[in-house]
C-alpha cells in the first residue's frame, strides 16, 4: 500500500474513533431500544413538542450510528480491495480502491466535523445579526459585504435565508440587517461566527486612504416548542412604527414595524416585514433567542468568553482581521486560522474558520470537564 494510501487510512481511522467516541458506541443498542419504546407510548403524542423531540433525538442516534457503520464497513471493503489487487496484478483495481479511500477520508472528515455539533440547540435554525460598527460610511459598506459573504456560505449549504429586520446606511451600505437562517445545524455552525469583524483596505470611496472598519455579528439559536422561555408581559414594551430606508425593497409604507423592549435584560429586538402580526410573532421569537443565547453563555462563561458581552464593534472584541491591502490575508484571532484567499472567504468559504473554532471549543470543554473531574 502506497505511503499516500496508508496516510488515508489513518486518517480515516482517526475520525472513526473520534465519532465512535462522540456516538457512544457501547451504549447505542440500549439507548436505541430505550428510544423504541417510549415511541410506541400510545400517549406520546398528547405532548406534540415532547414527541417532535424524542424523534429528533432517536433519528439522530440511528443516522449517527448508520455513519459509524458505513464508514467502518467502506475502509475494510477497500483495503480488502487492494491486497486483492495488488496480490493478482491488477493496477485497475488498486488504482480504483484508493481513489475510494481518499474520497472516504474526506468524508470521514466531514462527518467527524459533524458530530462536534452536539450542543443542546446546535441542530436549530439561527438569527444572524449584523451591525456595522466604528467607521461610519466604511462600516456599513463592510457590514453589507459580511451580510453578503453569510448569505452565499448559507446558500451553498442549502439553507434558506430569510431577512427579518434591515437598516439601510446613510450614503451606503448597512447600518445592521437580521437574518432567519433555517436548516440543519445552521446555529452549530454560525455560532462560531459571533464577534467583532475587522477590515483593512483602501477606501473604495474616493478617499485613496488605507482604511479600518469594523462590524459585529451576533447568532442566536431559534428555540422550538421543546425549549421553554417564559417572558411575562410586565416585563416587555411592544411598540410599533414606521419602517426606516430610503425605499426600494425595503420600504415599508405602514406603521408596521414591530420593537419590543425587555427590560430586566435591556434587550431590543425588532421586525419590519409587511405585516404587523408577523413581525410581532418573528420580534418575541427573537426576544426569546436571545434570552436563550444569555442563559447559554452563563453556562458557557468559563470556556466561551468570547459570548459574554457584545461590547462596542472596535478594537476590543474583534474576533478576526480580514486585511485586503496592503497584502491579502484572513486570520481568526481565537485560532489561528488563515489564509490568503480573502476572495474566496467573502464569497462565503468559511467552513476552515468554522471548523477551526468548533474543534478549540470542544478541547476547551474537554480540558474544563477533565479538571472538574
Amino acid at each position: 500500500m502506497r505511503a499516500e494510501t496508508e496516510s488515508h487510512v489513518a486518517a480515516i481511522q482517526k475520525s472513526l474513533a473520534l465519532l465512535g467516541q462522540r456516538l457512544g458506541l457501547e451504549t447505542v443498542q440500549h439507548r436505541l431500544e430505550e428510544y423504541n419504546a417510549l415511541t410506541e407510548d400510545p400517549t406520546l403524542w398528547n405532548d406534540p413538542a415532547r414527541a417532535q423531540k424524542l424523534m429528533r433525538e432517536r433519528q439522530g442516534l440511528v443516522d449517527a450510528h448508520a455513519t459509524w457503520r458505513d464508514i467502518t464497513r467502506d475502509l475494510q471493503d477497500n483495503i480488502d480491495l487492494i491486497d486483492l489487487g495488488e496480490s493478482e496484478g491488477d493496477a485497475g483495481v488498486v488504482a480504483e480502491a484508493e481513489a475510494a479511500l481518499k474520497a472516504l477520508a474526506e468524508k470521514a472528515a466531514q462527518k467527524e466535523l459533524e458530530a462536534l455539533l452536539d450542543g443542546e440547540a446546535d441542530g436549530n435554525d439561527a438569527f444572524l445579526e449584523i451591525n456595522a460598527g466604528a467607521g461610519g460610511t466604511e462600516a456599513c459598506d463592510w457590514a453589507q459585504m459580511l451580510a453578503r459573504m453569510y448569505v452565499r456560505w448559507a446558500e451553498a449549504r442549502g439553507y434558506t435565508v430569510e431577512e427579518q429586520d434591515f437598516s439601510p446606511g446613510t450614503e451606503a451600505g448597512i447600518k445592521s440587517v437580521v437574518y432567519q437562517i433555517k436548516g440543519r445545524n445552521a446555529y452549530g455552525w454560525l455560532k462560531t461566527e459571533s464577534g467583532v469583524h475587522r477590515l483593512v483596505r483602501i477606501s473604495p470611496f474616493g478617499k485613496g486612504t488605507r482604511e479600518t472598519s469594523f462590524a459585529s455579528v451576533w447568532v442566536y439559536p431559534i428555540i422550538d416548542d421543546t425549549i421553554e422561555i417564559e417572558v411575562h408581559d410586565k416585563d416587555i414594551r411592544i411598540d410599533t412604527m414606521r419602517a426606516s430606508g430610503a425605499g426600494g425593497q425595503h420600504v415599508n409604507k405602514t406603521d408596521s414595524a414591530v420593537r419590543i423592549t425587555h427590560f430586566p435584560s435591556g434587550i431590543v429586538v425588532t421586525s419590519s416585514l409587511k405585516s404587523q402580526h408577523q413581525n410581532r410573532d418573528i420580534a418575541m421569537q427573537t426576544l426569546k433567542s436571545r434570552l436563550y443565547q444569555l442563559e447559554l453563555d452563563k453556562r458557557n462563561a468559563a470556556i466561551n468568553a468570547q459570548h459574554e458581552a457584545k461590547g462596542d464593534a472596535g478594537w476590543g472584541n474583534q474576533i478576526r482581521s480580514y486585511v485586503l491591502q496592503p497584502y491579502q490575508m484572513v486570520k481568526d484571532l481565537r485560532t489561528g486560522h488563515e489564509t490568503s484567499d480573502t476572495g474566496g472567504v467573502l464569497d462565503g468559504d468559511l467552513d476552515a474558520f468554522m471548523a477551526a473554532t468548533l474543534a478549540m471549543d470542544v478541547a476547551g470543554k474537554s480540558r474544563a470537564e477533565a479538571q472538574a473531574d
